[in-house]
């Protein structure tokens, strides 16, 4: 028999107010999705790491950061400020590459990306610099704990918006996850001509983050969505599910 997907809706969550250090974010998600009339219990939501961040109070102002001498190095050579620099090299454990004013740096995440993911663009003030939060994971089952009613849970998913090699633009991907399966393994089902499948795992916390991402243009003021209609199933971590191993990584 073949399955047939439910369709999904994506629902845009206004009214949050400007997200200050030490607020407690989950009660202002439910507030705000109680005024809209949207149901949160069996549904995902997916939050953008930028209000994540405030909330924690990862925010460094540029004017307490002294530069490395690396940093004035690095900042003389692409045009960048070195205070951000600097900020980039602590939130990094490596340099991957920096060239033509770019800086490709892995965090001590894992993450590979630009900056080390450190953002200027809506801070709570001018030379502000946003870092990620220090465990998304972390984060998001907060959110998630916090969310969940005798209704039903609420996964999360935690989003930023990444560079892709080989392709121009940004796409939302998955920095944590929590009360979904961050990957779903196909492995070992058929495809519909009766061939058995070896190596298909789709990312599943990635592709809600890009859907997501689809509303949460940096100028709408949408941090939140939620996600109807998608099969809430198992639980995990994105660092460990879809963080590749360096043993495994090709590109390393």
């Amino acid at each position: 028999m073949t399955l047939r997907p439910a369709p999904l809706r994506l629902l845009p969550l206004f009214g949050l107010p400007e997200i200050l250090p030490g607020c407690d974010l989950a009660g202002l998600i439910a507030g705000a999705a109680r005024a809209e009339g949207i149901p949160l219990a069996n549904r995902i939501v997916v939050v953008c790491q930028k209000i994540v961040s405030k909330a924690e109070g990862r925010l460094v102002p540029l004017a307490e950061v002294e530069p490395s001498p690396l940093a004035r190095e690095i900042g003389a050579e692409h045009g960048r400020d070195p205070r951000q620099v600097e900020v980039v090299l602590r939130e990094s454990r490596r340099i991957v590459r920096r060239g033509r004013g770019v800086l490709i740096t892995e965090t001590h995440h894992g993450f590979v990306c630009a900056n080390a993911g450190v953002d200027l663009s809506n801070a709570p003030g001018p030379d502000v610099a946003v870092l990620l939060p220090v465990d998304p994971d972390a984060s998001a089952r907060r959110l998630a704990d916090a969310l969940a009613t005798p209704a039903g849970p609420t996964p999360v998913v935690i989003s930023d918006t990444f560079g892709r090699p080989w392709r121009e633009g940004l796409v939302d991907v998955a920095l944590g996850s929590a009360g979904l399966a961050p990957i779903r393994d196909d492995r070992g089902t058929l495809d519909r001509a009766g061939r058995e499948l070896q190596v298909t795992q789709p990312a599943t916390a990635d592709q809600l983050a890009a859907a997501a991402g689809l509303l949460m243009w940096k100028s709408a003021g949408v941090p939140v969505v939620v996600v109807e209609g998608f099969p809430i199933e198992g639980d995990g971590s994105v660092r460990e599910a879809l963080l590749r191993d360096a043993d495994t990584d090709l590109f390393r």
